[in-house]
């Protein structure tokens, strides 16, 4: 497989192999590893050293290998500071592995205004002007490259909000069914990707795979056990999309409800996955969707607005931060809010914190979703309102003196409190990424390894739930699959005997995780020379001592036990046998 690498100074395109020892480095690990190689954690992470990397997972292009089509995007990031990594569905990565591309590395920084645009096609990798595009909205965008180059072309786009190098800018990807409603939304990658004055990059469709597998037979009958597995593992997704966690997570009373100050939403049946499904079937959506090709899965969503506005793939984390954080109870205002984020390129996360800091502050009234539109409408136009909500909450709370952020590491959190489910705020505060619910999600139900209390709000064992949870993931996302697959024991297992199929290589259940921790330390290496201490690795102060209504439990967690997670557990202290 080839890496691409862009010089922007000049758009110089030169290719060069991955080195044979790594090989199975895909995702996460492909992105992490050449950022902490090559990007000074020093630098500005808008600047002539930072680096973005846009690499495809392992497996990439063979559709039979159950949802391993995501593309990560890697950098020093312009939220946090520290290192970055986000990752999603859609199209394009399988598409890049079947032209035989493992990652593109854009480097250097442009001396000219001029926006340019990547396409791909079976010639290879060439350099176009991107003016044409400039100003528009990802939809736009979309439809502009697709008038241009083909109603089939895939593409991996920003909005006003990368162009303006805002710090809660994302970058979107189309999915199979064709919006650019899939994005890599987390940490600003956007904005990085609009300081290299790149547009898009274009990807022609192609048939085929990528990388051979070493045991094509073995590898076919464990990818099609699998996904069988996964299908009816994972039905739920498939009936109401990840919004099935909304009821759940407000009876155990730690949803995300106005600026983190309560546990529970009294309106949180009116934005719920039973609700959401029951619109979707009333007013002609659909549900059951997949994202990328050979996704057994299938938790996409289209949802349609009373007007009839057309709202691609929500999903549980910006229902609560777009919702139960801004005090709104409506599941047509809040969708409108998501339709904009997507076409805009932001974080919806980032930005339902930013309101909410907002909504604190007594900009807007809570409940006040038009006003909350029209918000996003001046961040589009770049107003100085809208460049101070592009910032991100942490930002945002500075400049309008609001002492209850919910962030760490300047990240705004997801969709949990960390006082209701302790366990997650173990993962906010520990993560390399800042406040990242992806790396290691303790959600009800995930034991990590071996026997654990899992009460969501009892403190014991909380450090080691996550950092189980976090190899876990971790492993998943080196591999550049799906966190549905399963972030736990089984899956994992079987996705080792995947690789080793695949590889020719002896990949057990162990290796796999060290290899996860292994990306992990690199990660909390690159932060520690990017002038992050331990002492980053915490919540916020009014999370330890203001009581959490209605339940009451505060974030009691010591600071040895989030220490031992960044720093002193081994994957050998939590497996004892293979």
């Amino acid at each position: 497989m080839k890496i691409i690498r862009v010089d922007t100074r000049d758009w110089g395109v030169r290719e060069e192999m991955l080195e044979a020892e790594r090989g199975h480095y895909g995702g996460r690990l492909l992105t992490s590893t050449i950022v902490a190689d090559e990007v000074p954690p020093l630098c500005h992470p808008l600047g002539a050293g930072n680096k973005l990397v846009i690499a495809n997972g392992v497996f990439a292009g063979h559709a039979n290998a159950p949802c391993s089509g995501r593309i990560s995007v890697g950098c020093k990031s312009p939220l946090t500071g520290g290192i970055k990594e986000s990752n999603t569905g859609g199209d394009v990565g399988t598409y890049l592995a079947r032209h035989g591309i493992r990652a593109i590395v854009l480097e250097g920084l442009p001396e000219g205004d001029e926006w340019k645009v990547l396409h791909v096609d079976e010639d290879g990798v060439s350099v176009r002007s991107g003016q044409a595009y400039v100003g528009l909205n990802t939809y736009d965008t979309v439809s502009a490259i697709r008038r241009d180059f083909g109603e089939k072309a895939t593409v991996l786009c920003i909005g006003r909000a990368g162009e303006q190098r805002m710090s809660a800018a994302s970058i979107a990807l189309t999915s199979i069914e064709g919006p650019p409603s899939r994005h890599c939304g987390r940490g600003g990658t956007g904005a990085v990707m609009g300081s290299k004055r790149l547009k898009a990059i274009i990807v022609e469709p192609t048939p085929g795979k990528g990388t051979p597998p070493a045991d094509e037979a073995q590898f076919g009958r464990l990818c099609a056990d699998f996904a069988k597995e996964v299908r009816e593992a994972r039905r739920i997704l498939r009936e109401y999309g990840t919004a099935n966690l909304v009821n759940i997570i407000n009876e155990l009373g730690g949803l995300a409800t106005r600026n983190f100050s309560a546990g529970s939403f009294e309106h949180a049946e009116e934005i719920s996955g039973e609700k959401l499904r029951e619109l979707i079937d009333a007013r002609g959506g659909a549900h059951g969707r997949p994202c990328m090709p050979g996704c057994p899965i299938q938790c996409a969503n289209r949802y349609v607005c009373e007007d009839g506005t057309v709202v691609d793939d929500i999903e549980f984390e910006s229902i609560v931060l777009l919702g139960s954080n801004l005090g709104i109870g409506n599941l047509d205002d809040l969708a409108r809010l998501e339709r904009m984020c997507d076409d805009v390129g932001l974080d919806t996360i980032e930005v339902g914190n930013t309101i909410g800091v907002l909504m604190e502050a007594g900009v807007l009234e809570f409940g006040d979703g038009k006003g909350a539109l029209r918000l996003l409408e001046e961040l589009s136009e770049g107003t100085p309102l809208g460049r101070i909500i592009g910032a991100g909450a942490a930002v945002a709370a500075k400049a309008y003196g609001v002492r209850r952020a919910p962030t760490v590491k300047g990240q705004g959190m997801a969709a949990y409190d960390p006082r209701g489910l302790k366990g997650m705020g173990v993962t906010y505060a520990t993560s390399p990424m800042g406040a990242d619910h992806t790396a290691g999600a303790a959600i009800p139900n995930r034991p990590g390894i071996g026997e654990l209390e899992l009460a969501t709000m009892d403190k014991q064992d909380k450090d080691l739930v996550s950092y189980d949870l976090q190899i876990l993931t971790g492993a998943l996302d080196a591999l550049g699959v799906c966190m549905f697959t399963g972030p736990a024991v089984g899956p994992v297992q079987t996705w080792a005997k995947i690789l080793s199929a695949f590889t020719d290589e002896e990949w057990t259940f162990r290796r796999l995780l060290e290899l996860a921790h292994d990306m992990i330390q690199l990660e909390i290496d690159f932060n520690r020379r990017a002038g992050f201490s331990k002492e980053h690795d915490r919540l916020p102060e009014h999370f330890l001592c203001e009581p959490l209504p209605p339940k009451g439990p505060v974030f009691d967690v010591e600071e040895e036990k989030l220490d031992g997670v960044t720093g002193g557990l081994r994957v050998e202290d939590r497996l004892t046998e293979e």
